[in-house]
């Protein structure tokens, strides 16, 4: 692919950001004077995806009118992207991809993993910065070899569109995303994130395993009983076994809690 062709009504990237992924604290960003409505809203979703790239692919874009967001994650960190619609999307992957190369090389996983304060990484604004120069000056590039790889590669699996509705809303009224481990289908119910289990519902997990227990242990009994004599009411066999059935059923539902079900780990494995 010629560059040419990519400078054609080619717009530019307005600001990036390195965001760890686990909880969406920002690593790095770049500085930009944009103040434009639409720029100001895009901030926003900046905002809302960091909080929710545990539960994406690691690959993704949102169209939001006349800007896109994409972001690639990798390693636990993720780098961001603004740009305008009608920047290259092969362009904006290949600029996002030199920003986790570098920073890869340049910290470790250690101090990503172990960092506490926002922007603690704000340093690496400077390469996001001549980055960013670069690729709004197409003419300037000499990376002809990776685009043509990041095209090729773009086209085999290419980003996953995350809707609107899957963002949810300003207000925090979100949507569960319907995204698979492989970044292209959905996700069932069953796969979504549970909160773990509380103190409370380890005692009651334990209680009902004990209750069931205790009511098969007194049905055999009652079994027992009527082998031996006519006297015991096999109505009052049925109500024990019927109590065992309702505390397994109560101590499932338990267990499924405790198991914690989560979908970021198998994202982050790409």
């Amino acid at each position: 692919m010629s560059m040419s062709s990519l400078s054609v009504e080619m717009s530019m990237i307005i600001s990036a950001s390195v965001i760890r992924v686990r909880d969406g604290l920002p690593l790095s960003a770049s500085t930009d004077n944009e103040q434009g409505t639409g720029v100001q809203e895009c901030r926003k979703y900046f905002k809302m995806l960091s909080r929710k790239l545990a539960q994406l692919p690691d690959r993704c874009t949102l169209k939001t009118g006349h800007y896109n967001i994409n972001f690639i994650s990798s390693l636990g960190v993720s780098y961001m992207m603004l740009c305008t619609e009608s920047y290259p999307n092969v362009l904006a992957f290949s600029f996002l991809d030199e920003l986790q190369k570098e920073f890869i090389t340049t910290y470790n996983m250690m101090k990503t993993n172990t960092a506490v304060r926002p922007y603690c990484f704000i340093e690496f604004d400077n390469f996001i910065q001549r980055t960013k120069q670069r690729y709004n000056n197409p003419r300037s590039l000499s990376t002809k070899i990776n685009l043509s790889d990041m095209q090729t590669e773009i086209k085999l699996r290419p980003p996953y569109q995350i809707s609107m509705y899957e963002l949810g809303s300003a207000n925090g009224v979100t949507s569960a995303f319907s995204v698979d481990c492989k970044g292209a289908g959905k996700i069932s119910s069953a796969h979504q994130r549970l909160e773990p289990a509380t103190l409370s519902g380890i005692v009651a997990f334990i209680l009902s395993l004990l209750c069931g227990a205790l009511n098969l242990i007194r049905g055999f009994h009652a079994i027992e009983s009527l082998l031996q004599s006519d006297g015991e009411d096999f109505n009052y066999i049925i109500a024990f076994f019927l109590g065992t059935a309702a505390c397994l059923y109560q101590w499932n539902l338990v267990g499924e809690m405790l198991g914690s079900v989560s979908v970021g780990p198998c994202l982050e494995s790409h």
